[in-house]
């Protein structure tokens, strides 16, 4: 009798756009974390300590996100307009790699 080893799935942890709710893999997500000073800042590396909230790499939910409050509401926290500026301004450089938000 031969003993077959069984392969592991790997866990792929995901996550959810707080604009288009679609549920995705959290690499595939743009992370934003309130710092405890209150200032919001992108988080490429995920590891970043604070409250967190997810965006697609998608201009539209960036444009969701920040202009319609679902970012604020999420992180518990009232935008600034420099700060708002500021993730608007990396929201438009980010390059659509998806079919677009629902």
């Amino acid at each position: 009798m031969s003993v077959m080893k069984m392969r592991s799935i790997k866990h792929v942890p995901q996550r959810t756009c707080v604009a288009c709710r679609r549920v995705k893999a959290k690499r595939e997500l743009v992370r934003l974390v309130r710092t405890a000073s209150g200032y919001v800042e992108v988080d490429p590396g995920g590891k970043k300590v604070g409250r967190g909230g997810y965006l697609c790499r998608v201009r539209d939910c960036w444009e969701k996100g920040l202009k319609g409050g679902r970012l604020e509401h999420v992180l518990r926290v009232k935008l600034s307009e420099d700060n708002r500026e500021q993730l608007m301004k990396y929201g438009e450089e980010i390059k659509d790699d998806d079919e677009g938000a629902s």
